[in-house]
């Protein structure tokens, strides 16, 4: 029993780090079927392996989830992102049944035109300072490591997760800024594309929006913190799925609609 989407768009999932949430993305590939799945970047954390191998065994059992949709037809894209640029060097390559392109158009069941990128490109302290780049990774996987531990404490405690550094960034005013901009300039190079939208990664704040000129702004998010994917169903309509929030509902929604008496009208007496 699986849950059918024309599409599906995941970025940010930095296998090779401690604060990849592999269980619940195993568990999300594992539960989805599509016809299309754009890995948009930064999903393997080439930046973090340099200083010390960390790849456990549920990493591997992601890469070969989904080297088994590729085999049973799903068209799996590859769009490198900074964190995992060595891919860069493989454009136009196809590995294993997956393609790795620099970028990519897609369309939708609608026929709305989207660009789909990673976005680091459109990120001025990545382009222009990679050292500082490198610094606010390391501080960011700090606060990641520190946020790790305090929802094991709020686990113990019977809290729900919570993200400390979603928080922080959505409440400091230069980070709120930095999103607005770095979404700002996305939106733009779609429209000067003369293409319908944009779905890209790299910022870890999943979204779906409509800007100016009617433009579609759509963001993957992460599988460090949200544990988010966006989603094309057979019909065209986008949304974001939360899995961490969602996945009960959405399965029991399914099983609900698979079941053979689903439709059927109640006896009565």
């Amino acid at each position: 029993m699986k849950l059918k989407y024309r599409t599906v768009w995941i970025s940010d999932v930095h296998l090779g780090t401690r604060g990849c949430k592999d269980e619940y993305l195993l568990d999300f590939l594992r539960h989805i079927e599509c016809e299309r799945l754009y890995l948009v970047g930064d999903i393997i954390d080439f930046w973090k392996l340099k200083s010390g191998v960390y790849w456990p065994r549920l990493h591997n059992e992601i890469v070969r989830t989904v080297m088994a949709m590729a085999a049973r037809g799903t068209r799996v894209i590859y769009i490198p992102g900074n964190h995992d640029e060595i891919f860069r060097g493989y454009i136009g390559t196809v590995f294993n049944g997956i393609e790795i392109h620099a970028s990519a158009v897609h369309e939708t069941a609608t026929g709305r035109r989207l660009l789909v990128l990673h976005g680091d490109e459109f990120d001025g302290v990545v382009c222009s300072s990679r050292w500082l780049a490198v610094l606010g990774s390391g501080a960011y996987d700090f606060l990641i490591e520190v946020n790790r531990w305090f929802n094991h404490v709020r686990r113990i405690l019977g809290f729900p997760y919570w993200s400390m550094s979603a928080y922080i960034k959505h409440k400091v005013k230069n980070a709120v800024n930095f999103i607005f901009d770095f979404e700002r300039a996305l939106i733009h190079e779609a429209y000067e594309q003369n293409l319908n939208g944009v779905i890209c990664g790299h910022i870890h704040h999943a979204t779906i929006r409509t800007a100016e000129h009617g433009t579609l702004y759509g963001n993957c998010g992460d599988w460090v913190e949200s544990c988010t994917a966006l989603a094309e169903s057979h019909a065209g309509t986008l949304s974001v799925i939360r899995w961490l929030e969602e996945s009960t509902q959405l399965l029991e929604d399914l099983a609900l609609e698979t079941r053979p008496d689903h439709g059927r009208l109640a006896p009565t007496n």
